[in-house]
Parts: C-alpha cells; structure tokens; sequence
C-alpha cells in the first residue's frame, strides 16, 4: 500500500500515518502529500519526511477539471494507490475520485451521519454537536464518494459530550481519537486488500 495525502494545514492524520510506517505499526510506504495551500504547514513537514510534494490550487489551476487531473497526475506518478484526506479543505473532484475509488479515506470529526454534509467541517461540527444537546460525539473514518460525507464508513470512535464542555474542551477529546482511529481503519483497508489477492 502506498499512502498519498491531500492536506489544506497541519496534516494530523498524515503525520500519524506516516510515524505508524516508519515505526513498523502499518504496513504501507508514504509516498507523496499535495496541499492546496501553500503555507500549509503539512507541505514543510512533507518535504522534511522524504514525501513527494506538491501546491496544487486553484491559484494555479483555475479550471476545476484541470485542477482535477493535475492532482491525479501528480499521485500516480507518484505510485500511490490509497489516498488519505488530512484535513483538506476542498471538494474532490471526479477524476480522483474514480481512480482511487474504494481507495479514498477521510475522517470526520463526529459520528456520521448526524453532524456531517455540506459545511459540517472544522469547528462548526463540534457547535453542532453542543448546540444539538447530544451526549456523545467522537470521529468517523469513512470511504469518499460524491455526496460530502455520505461514504461507506470504515471505523467510528465515539468520546462523551461532559455537562460544562465548551468548542475547544470537545474538540480536544475528539481529536486525541481520531489518529488511532485512521491508522485502524487503513490497517483494516490493507488487511482486507491483502486477503483479496
């Protein structure tokens, strides 16, 4: 398996991914990281690590198809056969999405469905959470297909919802599950891949 990521900052899964590599806890080669940010701190980070790197944007690319098959072109050359979205902040477009089909992992931070869909990301899901009085929230790993949010889902990790929580104190409890959660849900997707060869 060999990992390529689409980051718009930090790249928390990226990172863990690529530490549970090197560490012998994953089965898989990081290969490549493309941002559409180029202030991304995940790109630094990438080149630092040996990744393949690329800005890629609509800066540059201002039509949304050549955009498309600009990041395509880039990962294949790039050998990657699974993609991970670490935190990406754009739509995927069609040419990727077909090719890495069943092969394309993100992962939400709350529990799909309730409190995904069209501008559910960041910190508006965790205000969704409070606002709505839920008792549990936690992060979703799920296969990306056309409708935001709405893939097959890979894995769940579920964090109570404390009576006093505020955004940063349930955004902090979701996000120390979400690494572990990614790294099983890609140890779950090569395992699978394995089998079936």
């Amino acid at each position: 398996m060999n990992l390529a990521f689409l980051a718009s900052h930090g790249g928390s899964a990226a990172r863990h991914l690529t530490a549970a590599c090197r560490e012998g806890r994953l089965s898989a080669t990081p290969v490549a990281l493309v941002s559409n940010n180029s202030r991304s701190p995940a790109l630094g980070w990438a080149r630092e690590a040996g990744l393949r790197t690329a800005h890629l944007s609509s800066a540059r690319h201002p039509d949304p198809d050549e955009l498309d098959a600009a990041i395509l072109a880039f990962l294949v050359d790039a050998g990657a056969d699974t993609l991970v979205l670490s935190g990406y902040m754009r739509e995927i477009g069609p040419q990727v999405l077909t090719h890495f089909a069943g092969r394309l992992l993100n992962i939400h931070p709350s529990l799909l469905p309730r409190h995904g869909g069209r501008g559910m990301y960041g910190d508006r899901v965790h205000e969704s959470v409070l606002a709505s009085g839920d008792t549990e929230s936690g992060a979703t790993v799920h296969l990306v297909t056309a409708g935001i949010d709405e893939g097959p889902m890979l894995a769940q990790a579920r964090v109570p919802v404390l009576p006093g929580d505020t955004l940063d104190t349930l955004k902090a409890r979701v996000q120390a599950v979400e690494g572990d959660l990614m790294l099983r849900a890609v140890q779950e997707l090569a395992a699978q891949r394995a089998a079936a060869t």
